[in-house]
Protein backbone atom coordinates (compact mmCIF):
# COMPACT_ATOMS: atom_id res chain seq x y z
CA UNK A 1 0.00 0.00 0.00
CA UNK A 2 3.09 2.31 0.35
CA UNK A 3 4.67 1.02 -3.06
CA UNK A 4 5.06 4.73 -4.77
CA UNK A 5 4.30 2.80 -8.04
CA UNK A 6 0.94 1.49 -6.49
CA UNK A 7 0.10 5.36 -5.27
CA UNK A 8 0.47 6.89 -9.13
CA UNK A 9 -1.33 3.69 -10.30
CA UNK A 10 -4.52 5.09 -7.90
CA UNK A 11 -3.71 8.93 -8.44
CA UNK A 12 -3.45 8.43 -12.06
CA UNK A 13 -7.07 6.60 -11.71
CA UNK A 14 -8.35 8.84 -9.93
CA UNK A 15 -7.76 11.76 -12.31
CA UNK A 16 -8.74 9.64 -15.24
CA UNK A 17 -11.73 8.55 -14.15
CA UNK A 18 -13.00 12.41 -12.70
CA UNK A 19 -11.64 13.17 -16.33
CA UNK A 20 -14.51 10.46 -17.53
CA UNK A 21 -17.20 11.71 -15.77
CA UNK A 22 -16.80 15.66 -16.54
CA UNK A 23 -16.38 14.05 -20.15
CA UNK A 24 -19.89 12.50 -20.57
CA UNK A 25 -21.90 15.78 -18.17
CA UNK A 26 -20.34 18.22 -21.05
CA UNK A 27 -20.75 15.73 -23.91
CA UNK A 28 -24.30 15.24 -22.75
CA UNK A 29 -24.51 19.45 -22.22
CA UNK A 30 -23.28 19.43 -25.76
CA UNK A 31 -25.17 17.03 -27.61
CA UNK A 32 -28.46 17.86 -25.61
CA UNK A 33 -28.03 21.94 -26.48
CA UNK A 34 -27.48 21.11 -30.57
CA UNK A 35 -30.05 18.23 -30.64
CA UNK A 36 -32.58 18.27 -28.15
CA UNK A 37 -33.07 14.77 -28.63
CA UNK A 38 -32.94 12.04 -26.39
CA UNK A 39 -32.09 9.74 -29.23
CA UNK A 40 -28.80 11.17 -29.20
CA UNK A 41 -28.38 11.29 -25.70
CA UNK A 42 -28.96 7.26 -25.41
CA UNK A 43 -25.78 6.81 -28.27
CA UNK A 44 -23.38 7.81 -25.35
CA UNK A 45 -24.12 4.76 -23.31
CA UNK A 46 -24.24 2.67 -26.64
CA UNK A 47 -21.15 3.88 -27.67
CA UNK A 48 -19.25 3.35 -24.59
CA UNK A 49 -21.06 -0.15 -23.95
CA UNK A 50 -19.64 -1.44 -27.51
CA UNK A 51 -16.50 0.52 -27.55
CA UNK A 52 -15.23 -1.25 -24.67
CA UNK A 53 -16.13 -4.33 -25.48
CA UNK A 54 -14.30 -4.27 -28.77
CA UNK A 55 -11.30 -2.80 -26.75
CA UNK A 56 -11.39 -5.66 -24.04
CA UNK A 57 -11.58 -8.19 -27.14
CA UNK A 58 -8.46 -6.79 -28.85
CA UNK A 59 -6.55 -6.51 -26.04
CA UNK A 60 -4.97 -9.66 -25.89
CA UNK A 61 -3.07 -8.95 -28.82
CA UNK A 62 -1.38 -5.86 -27.60
CA UNK A 63 -0.30 -7.68 -24.03
CA UNK A 64 1.86 -10.23 -26.02
CA UNK A 65 3.84 -7.70 -27.11
CA UNK A 66 3.65 -4.47 -24.82
CA UNK A 67 4.21 -4.33 -21.24
CA UNK A 68 1.04 -3.79 -18.90
CA UNK A 69 2.23 -0.78 -17.88
CA UNK A 70 2.81 0.35 -21.28
CA UNK A 71 -0.64 -0.34 -22.36
CA UNK A 72 -2.01 1.28 -19.19
CA UNK A 73 0.05 4.29 -19.79
CA UNK A 74 -0.66 4.32 -23.64
CA UNK A 75 -4.41 3.92 -23.50
CA UNK A 76 -4.43 6.76 -21.27
CA UNK A 77 -2.34 9.34 -23.59
CA UNK A 78 -4.65 8.27 -26.21
CA UNK A 79 -7.82 8.93 -24.66
CA UNK A 80 -5.58 12.84 -24.57
CA UNK A 81 -5.67 12.72 -27.78
CA UNK A 82 -7.90 11.74 -29.26
CA UNK A 83 -9.88 14.27 -26.76
CA UNK A 84 -8.22 16.99 -28.29
CA UNK A 85 -9.14 16.26 -31.53
CA UNK A 86 -13.01 16.36 -30.07
CA UNK A 87 -12.45 19.41 -28.48
CA UNK A 88 -11.27 20.96 -31.61
CA UNK A 89 -14.05 19.74 -33.81
CA UNK A 90 -16.63 20.90 -31.08
CA UNK A 91 -14.84 24.42 -31.18
CA UNK A 92 -14.45 25.42 -34.98
CA UNK A 93 -17.59 23.19 -36.61
CA UNK A 94 -21.07 23.18 -36.35
CA UNK A 95 -22.76 21.51 -33.18
CA UNK A 96 -25.08 20.24 -35.09
CA UNK A 97 -22.92 17.77 -37.22
CA UNK A 98 -22.32 15.20 -34.72
CA UNK A 99 -20.66 11.92 -36.33
CA UNK A 100 -17.56 13.17 -36.04
CA UNK A 101 -18.35 13.11 -31.95
CA UNK A 102 -19.54 10.14 -32.09
CA UNK A 103 -16.25 8.50 -33.55
CA UNK A 104 -14.23 9.99 -30.61
CA UNK A 105 -16.72 8.75 -28.01
CA UNK A 106 -16.53 5.12 -29.43
CA UNK A 107 -12.61 5.73 -30.06
CA UNK A 108 -11.98 6.83 -26.28
CA UNK A 109 -14.39 3.65 -25.28
CA UNK A 110 -12.06 1.43 -27.18
CA UNK A 111 -9.10 2.57 -25.28
CA UNK A 112 -11.21 2.80 -21.99
CA UNK A 113 -11.47 -1.34 -22.70
CA UNK A 114 -7.43 -1.49 -22.60
CA UNK A 115 -7.17 0.46 -19.54
CA UNK A 116 -9.83 -1.71 -16.94
CA UNK A 117 -8.26 -5.00 -17.12
CA UNK A 118 -4.63 -3.36 -17.21
CA UNK A 119 -5.37 -1.42 -13.86
CA UNK A 120 -7.17 -4.82 -12.02
CA UNK A 121 -4.14 -6.97 -13.52
CA UNK A 122 -1.78 -4.13 -11.95
CA UNK A 123 -2.89 -4.07 -8.12
CA UNK A 124 -1.64 -7.57 -7.52
CA UNK A 125 1.65 -6.84 -9.13
CA UNK A 126 2.93 -3.32 -7.41
CA UNK A 127 1.14 -4.62 -3.66
CA UNK A 128 2.29 -7.46 -1.24
CA UNK A 129 -0.27 -10.43 -1.27
CA UNK A 130 -1.37 -9.70 2.27
CA UNK A 131 -2.47 -6.55 1.11
CA UNK A 132 -4.58 -7.41 -1.36
CA UNK A 133 -8.17 -7.04 0.27
CA UNK A 134 -6.96 -3.51 1.60
CA UNK A 135 -5.88 -2.62 -1.86
CA UNK A 136 -8.95 -3.32 -3.69
CA UNK A 137 -10.90 -1.92 -1.16
CA UNK A 138 -8.78 1.66 -1.27
CA UNK A 139 -8.92 1.68 -5.02
CA UNK A 140 -12.75 1.13 -5.01
CA UNK A 141 -13.35 4.09 -2.71
CA UNK A 142 -11.60 6.14 -4.93
CA UNK A 143 -13.67 5.16 -7.54
CA UNK A 144 -16.78 5.35 -5.94
CA UNK A 145 -15.17 8.64 -4.18
CA UNK A 146 -14.84 10.09 -8.06
CA UNK A 147 -18.38 9.10 -9.43
CA UNK A 148 -20.15 10.63 -6.70
CA UNK A 149 -18.50 13.59 -6.38
CA UNK A 150 -17.70 14.01 -10.37
CA UNK A 151 -21.32 13.78 -11.01
CA UNK A 152 -22.07 16.46 -8.28
CA UNK A 153 -19.39 18.86 -9.38
CA UNK A 154 -20.10 18.27 -12.91
CA UNK A 155 -23.98 19.27 -12.54
CA UNK A 156 -22.94 22.20 -11.01
CA UNK A 157 -20.22 23.11 -13.53
CA UNK A 158 -22.98 22.49 -16.52
CA UNK A 159 -24.78 25.56 -14.75
CA UNK A 160 -21.97 28.22 -14.63
CA UNK A 161 -19.88 26.90 -17.87
CA UNK A 162 -20.48 25.72 -21.06
CA UNK A 163 -20.11 22.03 -22.18
CA UNK A 164 -17.18 23.18 -24.29
CA UNK A 165 -15.39 24.36 -21.12
CA UNK A 166 -15.93 21.20 -19.27
CA UNK A 167 -14.21 19.29 -21.91
CA UNK A 168 -11.77 21.66 -21.74
CA UNK A 169 -11.52 20.68 -17.75
CA UNK A 170 -11.32 17.15 -18.88
CA UNK A 171 -8.30 17.46 -21.18
CA UNK A 172 -6.42 18.95 -18.41
CA UNK A 173 -7.01 15.27 -15.85
CA UNK A 174 -6.15 13.24 -18.64
CA UNK A 175 -2.93 14.94 -18.83
CA UNK A 176 -2.07 14.75 -15.24
CA UNK A 177 -3.66 11.39 -15.61
CA UNK A 178 -1.26 10.44 -18.51
CA UNK A 179 1.69 11.78 -16.62
CA UNK A 180 1.48 9.83 -13.33
CA UNK A 181 0.83 6.78 -15.43
CA UNK A 182 3.73 7.38 -17.60
CA UNK A 183 5.61 6.79 -14.31
CA UNK A 184 4.54 3.70 -12.84
CA UNK A 185 7.39 0.97 -13.04
CA UNK A 186 6.28 -2.83 -12.68
CA UNK A 187 9.79 -4.76 -11.61
CA UNK A 188 7.53 -8.48 -12.04
CA UNK A 189 9.35 -10.82 -13.11
CA UNK A 190 7.04 -13.13 -15.68
CA UNK A 191 7.71 -16.54 -17.56
CA UNK A 192 9.02 -16.31 -20.86
CA UNK A 193 6.10 -15.75 -23.38
CA UNK A 194 4.72 -18.67 -25.16
CA UNK A 195 5.41 -19.41 -29.10
CA UNK A 196 3.66 -17.20 -31.47
CA UNK A 197 0.18 -17.77 -32.31
CA UNK A 198 -2.40 -16.47 -34.75
CA UNK A 199 -4.54 -13.25 -33.67
CA UNK A 200 -7.55 -15.04 -33.89
CA UNK A 201 -6.03 -17.76 -30.88
CA UNK A 202 -4.71 -14.34 -28.80
CA UNK A 203 -8.21 -13.08 -28.96
CA UNK A 204 -9.58 -16.66 -27.80
CA UNK A 205 -6.56 -17.09 -24.58
CA UNK A 206 -8.24 -15.17 -22.28
CA UNK A 207 -11.46 -16.94 -23.27
CA UNK A 208 -10.18 -20.34 -22.73
CA UNK A 209 -7.94 -19.56 -19.45
CA UNK A 210 -11.69 -18.78 -17.71
CA UNK A 211 -13.32 -21.59 -19.92
CA UNK A 212 -11.14 -24.64 -18.31
CA UNK A 213 -10.35 -23.26 -14.84
CA UNK A 214 -12.86 -24.78 -13.11
CA UNK A 215 -12.84 -22.23 -10.10
CA UNK A 216 -12.70 -19.10 -13.13
CA UNK A 217 -15.89 -20.54 -15.47
CA UNK A 218 -17.50 -21.15 -12.03
CA UNK A 219 -16.86 -17.45 -10.48
CA UNK A 220 -17.63 -16.18 -14.44
CA UNK A 221 -21.23 -17.18 -14.32
CA UNK A 222 -21.93 -16.29 -11.17
CA UNK A 223 -20.31 -12.26 -12.84
CA UNK A 224 -22.57 -13.08 -15.72
CA UNK A 225 -25.96 -13.54 -13.81
CA UNK A 226 -25.06 -10.66 -11.78
CA UNK A 227 -24.12 -7.87 -14.67
CA UNK A 228 -26.75 -8.98 -16.05
CA UNK A 229 -28.89 -7.80 -12.89
CA UNK A 230 -27.28 -4.64 -12.29
CA UNK A 231 -28.71 -3.43 -15.22
CA UNK A 232 -31.85 -1.93 -13.37
CA UNK A 233 -29.69 0.28 -11.24
CA UNK A 234 -29.59 2.54 -14.77
CA UNK A 235 -30.48 6.09 -14.93
CA UNK A 236 -33.35 4.83 -17.63
CA UNK A 237 -34.80 2.30 -15.47
CA UNK A 238 -34.93 4.11 -12.08
CA UNK A 239 -35.99 7.24 -13.68
CA UNK A 240 -39.02 5.26 -14.85
CA UNK A 241 -39.06 3.50 -11.60
CA UNK A 242 -39.38 6.93 -9.32
CA UNK A 243 -42.03 8.07 -11.58
CA UNK A 244 -44.06 5.30 -12.40
CA UNK A 245 -43.56 3.46 -8.72
CA UNK A 246 -42.95 6.17 -6.39
CA UNK A 247 -45.12 8.94 -8.01
CA UNK A 248 -42.18 11.58 -6.74
CA UNK A 249 -40.59 14.27 -8.78
CA UNK A 250 -37.57 13.98 -10.47
CA UNK A 251 -35.25 15.22 -8.06
CA UNK A 252 -35.45 11.96 -6.27
CA UNK A 253 -33.66 10.04 -9.27
CA UNK A 254 -31.39 12.08 -8.28
CA UNK A 255 -30.88 11.03 -4.27
CA UNK A 256 -31.45 7.19 -5.42
CA UNK A 257 -28.41 7.57 -7.08
CA UNK A 258 -26.58 9.08 -4.44
CA UNK A 259 -27.56 6.99 -1.94
CA UNK A 260 -26.03 3.64 -4.13
CA UNK A 261 -23.19 5.24 -4.28
CA UNK A 262 -22.69 5.89 -0.88
CA UNK A 263 -23.32 2.64 -0.11
CA UNK A 264 -20.41 1.57 -2.73
CA UNK A 265 -18.32 3.91 -0.49
CA UNK A 266 -19.87 2.48 2.80
CA UNK A 267 -19.09 -0.69 1.54
CA UNK A 268 -15.30 -0.06 0.36
CA UNK A 269 -14.49 1.63 3.48
CA UNK A 270 -15.77 -1.32 5.70
CA UNK A 271 -13.30 -3.74 3.33
CA UNK A 272 -10.47 -1.26 4.01
CA UNK A 273 -11.02 -1.10 7.59
CA UNK A 274 -11.57 -4.43 8.45
CA UNK A 275 -9.50 -6.34 5.31
CA UNK A 276 -7.86 -8.95 7.62
CA UNK A 277 -11.38 -9.86 9.39
CA UNK A 278 -12.81 -10.23 5.62
CA UNK A 279 -10.03 -12.38 4.05
CA UNK A 280 -10.52 -15.24 6.77
CA UNK A 281 -14.03 -15.28 6.17
CA UNK A 282 -14.60 -14.57 2.44
CA UNK A 283 -16.70 -17.45 1.32
CA UNK A 284 -19.17 -16.95 4.09
CA UNK A 285 -19.35 -13.23 3.48
CA UNK A 286 -19.43 -13.48 -0.26
CA UNK A 287 -22.30 -16.11 -0.20
CA UNK A 288 -24.16 -13.65 2.68
CA UNK A 289 -24.01 -10.54 0.98
CA UNK A 290 -25.38 -11.94 -2.23
CA UNK A 291 -28.41 -13.72 -0.65
CA UNK A 292 -29.06 -9.80 0.82
CA UNK A 293 -28.46 -8.22 -2.32
CA UNK A 294 -31.30 -10.58 -4.02
CA UNK A 295 -33.33 -9.90 -1.63
CA UNK A 296 -32.45 -6.10 -1.30
CA UNK A 297 -33.79 -5.86 -4.85
CA UNK A 298 -36.80 -7.74 -4.92
CA UNK A 299 -38.32 -5.77 -1.97
CA UNK A 300 -37.19 -2.44 -4.22
CA UNK A 301 -39.24 -3.40 -6.81
CA UNK A 302 -42.08 -4.12 -4.37
CA UNK A 303 -41.94 -1.05 -2.33
CA UNK A 304 -43.61 1.76 -2.87
CA UNK A 305 -42.84 3.74 0.10
CA UNK A 306 -39.71 6.90 -0.41
CA UNK A 307 -37.89 6.65 2.32
CA UNK A 308 -37.42 2.61 2.69
CA UNK A 309 -36.17 2.89 -1.29
CA UNK A 310 -33.80 5.24 0.02
CA UNK A 311 -32.23 2.90 2.67
CA UNK A 312 -32.86 -0.12 0.40
CA UNK A 313 -30.50 1.30 -2.63
CA UNK A 314 -28.08 2.33 0.34
CA UNK A 315 -28.15 -1.22 1.37
CA UNK A 316 -27.67 -2.70 -1.81
CA UNK A 317 -24.75 -0.68 -2.73
CA UNK A 318 -22.94 -1.37 0.66
CA UNK A 319 -23.33 -5.45 -0.37
CA UNK A 320 -22.72 -4.83 -4.17
CA UNK A 321 -19.53 -3.14 -3.21
CA UNK A 322 -18.09 -6.08 -0.35
CA UNK A 323 -19.10 -8.81 -2.47
CA UNK A 324 -17.14 -6.92 -5.84
CA UNK A 325 -14.10 -6.65 -3.72
CA UNK A 326 -14.01 -9.98 -2.43
CA UNK A 327 -14.53 -11.85 -5.72
CA UNK A 328 -11.95 -9.44 -7.65
CA UNK A 329 -9.31 -10.76 -4.77
CA UNK A 330 -10.16 -14.15 -5.71
CA UNK A 331 -9.64 -13.55 -9.19
CA UNK A 332 -6.35 -11.69 -8.74
CA UNK A 333 -5.13 -14.75 -5.69
CA UNK A 334 -6.25 -17.88 -7.73
CA UNK A 335 -4.87 -16.68 -11.19
CA UNK A 336 -1.19 -16.52 -12.21
CA UNK A 337 0.38 -12.79 -12.74
CA UNK A 338 0.93 -13.75 -16.24
CA UNK A 339 -2.74 -15.28 -16.88
CA UNK A 340 -4.38 -11.95 -14.72
CA UNK A 341 -4.42 -9.81 -17.40
CA UNK A 342 -5.96 -12.18 -20.48
CA UNK A 343 -8.50 -12.45 -17.54
CA UNK A 344 -9.31 -9.66 -16.88
CA UNK A 345 -9.60 -8.64 -21.08
CA UNK A 346 -12.07 -11.26 -21.63
CA UNK A 347 -14.68 -10.66 -18.44
CA UNK A 348 -14.46 -6.61 -19.53
CA UNK A 349 -15.30 -7.40 -22.68
CA UNK A 350 -17.61 -10.37 -21.39
CA UNK A 351 -18.94 -7.57 -18.85
CA UNK A 352 -19.64 -5.04 -21.71
CA UNK A 353 -21.67 -7.22 -24.01
CA UNK A 354 -24.22 -8.81 -21.40
CA UNK A 355 -24.50 -4.96 -19.95
CA UNK A 356 -25.27 -3.96 -23.41
CA UNK A 357 -27.34 -6.57 -24.50
CA UNK A 358 -29.66 -6.71 -20.99
CA UNK A 359 -30.39 -3.14 -20.91
CA UNK A 360 -32.15 -3.53 -24.06
CA UNK A 361 -34.28 -5.93 -22.51
CA UNK A 362 -34.66 -4.81 -19.63
CA UNK A 363 -35.77 -1.75 -21.10
CA UNK A 364 -38.68 -3.32 -23.06
CA UNK A 365 -39.89 -5.34 -20.23
CA UNK A 366 -39.64 -1.81 -18.12
CA UNK A 367 -41.96 -0.36 -21.20
CA UNK A 368 -44.07 -3.15 -22.38
CA UNK A 369 -44.79 -4.87 -19.26
CA UNK A 370 -43.64 -3.50 -15.83
CA UNK A 371 -40.73 -1.50 -14.54
CA UNK A 372 -41.96 -3.63 -11.17
CA UNK A 373 -40.89 -7.01 -12.98
CA UNK A 374 -37.61 -5.72 -13.72
CA UNK A 375 -36.58 -5.21 -10.47
CA UNK A 376 -38.60 -8.75 -9.45
CA UNK A 377 -36.27 -10.26 -12.41
CA UNK A 378 -33.03 -9.03 -11.99
CA UNK A 379 -33.65 -10.10 -7.42
CA UNK A 380 -33.95 -13.78 -8.83
CA UNK A 381 -31.04 -13.64 -11.12
CA UNK A 382 -29.01 -12.88 -8.24
CA UNK A 383 -30.87 -15.39 -6.27
CA UNK A 384 -29.62 -17.85 -8.83
CA UNK A 385 -26.17 -16.48 -8.62
CA UNK A 386 -26.14 -17.10 -4.79
CA UNK A 387 -27.33 -20.38 -4.71
CA UNK A 388 -24.98 -21.33 -7.46
CA UNK A 389 -22.51 -19.74 -5.48
CA UNK A 390 -22.65 -21.98 -2.10
CA UNK A 391 -22.04 -24.90 -4.68
CA UNK A 392 -19.12 -23.58 -6.78
CA UNK A 393 -17.67 -20.73 -4.68
CA UNK A 394 -14.13 -22.29 -2.65
CA UNK A 395 -14.07 -21.90 1.15
CA UNK A 396 -10.34 -20.70 1.01
CA UNK A 397 -7.37 -19.47 -1.43
CA UNK A 398 -5.11 -22.29 -3.16
CA UNK A 399 -1.37 -22.07 -2.86
CA UNK A 400 0.49 -21.03 -6.23
CA UNK A 401 -0.98 -21.06 -9.34
CA UNK A 402 -4.36 -22.55 -10.11
CA UNK A 403 -5.04 -26.21 -11.15
CA UNK A 404 -6.33 -25.80 -14.87
CA UNK A 405 -8.86 -28.87 -15.30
Amino acid sequence: MKSKHFRLLWLGQLFANLGDVLYIVGLISILYAAKESAFYLAMLPFLNTFGRFAGGLLFPILLNRYRLTSLLAGSQCYKTVVLFILILWISFQPPSIVWPIFICIWIIAFLDGWAAPAMNALVPRLVKREELVKANSFVAVIYETTQLGGWAFGGLLTVIFHGEHIIWLTFVLFVISSIMMKGIVDETSLKAKRKKCGKRDEIKEGWLLIWNNRFMRSIHIVIVLETAASVVWVAAILYVFVSEVLHVTEAFWGYINAAFFTGLMAGGLCCLKFAFCMERHMRKIVISVSIGISIMTIWFGLNSITWIALILVAFSGFLEQVKRIIINTYIQTEASLEDLPKIYSAQHALISLIFGLFVLMFGAIAEYVSVKMVFIGAGFLLAIAALYMTVHFPAHFKKGAPPYS
